[in-house]
């Protein structure tokens, strides 16, 4: 073998390996390549949109992600109807949860209807900030006819998304990773898709009585092995939408700490193109202050949870500090119906018989008329429509 070959021989096998180890590298989450957002490419695509205002999204017939999203129950005439609705408030911006189990029961289909709910909201001109997995309320998901809602229980069927059964064996995890990247590659480049919410509150914990021991052992530590392996799965997709997780209320009170705050919203921190966040408080002065502390990241800011009249935390206090502040105000609920997300957090603690005279969440009832007229009025003139709702 003469001494040219032989070079060229090593070359070609050094290449090989190079690419194998970057191949590897992507795959493994050590983003080799594909990076976190810079500053100036958040900002670049947040300035696209005029201030993002929206609701958390389900319609008002399914009483979880599944009943919403699965083929017997997908409800094309409410989501049209509802979607209406929430245009002419003003809503621009929809948060939306999926599930995996759905992609695990018939992936072609579950993406054939998330084309015709996107199909839906693009008439509508809403946008679509999706969220992939989810681990709040009821650790046990199972797929098929979904349970009725226990009558006057806040979001009483609301399931987590894998569930206990797969996150508390970190061997499953990877059972994911088909779900996670084929969601996102298929709507990678999709103008209608304008952020992936990752992972809904991974430090959740149930605190009802009869659902703490059907919790993953550990949750903590195998949610935040999770949140690695999806930010890695999504990170090789590289989509046009940047990538979040938000911050929920725990992790606040260390936000000018940052050694203080927990493994987990650390690391959500250090990995999201944009900064998302959740806050209930009723004192707009800590309200502010969060904003202050999130500021400093120097990225966007979408608040992706707000609106509890129970609180205080009321459109009337909270839009108006949004909109100043430039963050996108995403409340919970839009249409009180399945969910029961209308009563209050503490209809879990004692026994209500009817519908609360102060809801909670949610804007309209199923008829469309407005549960405060003067509110509804209120988000029109904050956001600048000159119109009523007469309903």
């Amino acid at each position: 073998m003469d001494k040219a070959y032989l070079k060229k021989y090593r070359l070609s096998i050094h290449l090989i390996f190079i690419c194998l180890l970057v191949c590897n590298c992507i795959e493994q989450g050590d983003n080799l390549l594909v990076k976190k957002w810079s500053k100036e490419k958040a900002w670049e695509w947040y300035n696209k949109y005029d201030w993002l205002v929206g609701t958390n999204f389900i319609p008002s017939t399914a009483v979880n992600q599944l009943e919403f999203w699965q083929e017997e129950t997908f409800d094309i005439e409410t989501l049209d109807k509802e979607l209406a609705w929430s245009a002419e408030l003003g809503m621009n911006l929809h948060h939306v949860y999926l599930h995996d189990l759905l992609w695990k029961q018939d992936s072609i289909g579950f993406l054939n209807r998330i084309e015709n709910y996107l199909t839906l909201s693009d008439k509508y001109h809403i946008k679509t900030m999706f969220v992939l997995l989810d681990n709040t309320w009821y650790p046990i998901p199972k797929l098929g006819k979904q349970l009725d809602p226990i009558p006057h229980k806040h979001n009483s069927r609301w399931v987590q998304s894998p569930g206990a059964e797969i996150l508390s064996d970190s061997n499953r995890h990877d059972e994911l990773e088909g779900y996670v990247k084929g969601v996102i590659s298929h709507f990678s480049n999709d103008d209608r898709v304008i952020c992936w919410d990752l992972y809904q509150e991974p430090d959740f914990m149930s605190w009802q009585k009869d659902r703490i021991e059907l919790e993953a052992e550990n949750k903590s530590i195998h949610s935040l092995a999770l949140l690695k392996k999806v930010f890695a799965w999504a990170r090789s997709v590289n989509p046009s939408q940047p990538l979040t997780v938000g911050i929920s209320n725990d992790s606040f009170e260390h936000l000018d700490v940052p050694e203080d705050l927990s493994p987990i919203a650390r690391y959500v921190i250090e990995h999201s193109d944009v900064i998302s966040f959740h806050t209930y408080e009723g004192d707009m002065e800590v309200v502010k202050q969060k904003i202050t502390e999130l500021k400093k990241y120097k990225r966007p800011l979408l608040c992706t949870e707000y609106m509890a009249r129970t609180e205080g935390n009321t459109f009337e206090n909270m839009l108006p500090i949004l909109k100043h502040e430039n963050v996108a105000a995403i409340n919970w609920g839009l249409v009180a119906g399945k969910t029961n997300t209308n009563y209050p957090w503490s209809s879990w603690d004692e026994y209500l018989m009817s519908s609360p005279k102060i809801w909670q969440h949610d804007i309209l009832r199923q008829d469309g008329t407005p549960f405060s007229k003067s509110e509804v009025e209120f988000i029109l003139k904050t956001i600048g429509i000159k119109k009523t709702i007469d309903r």
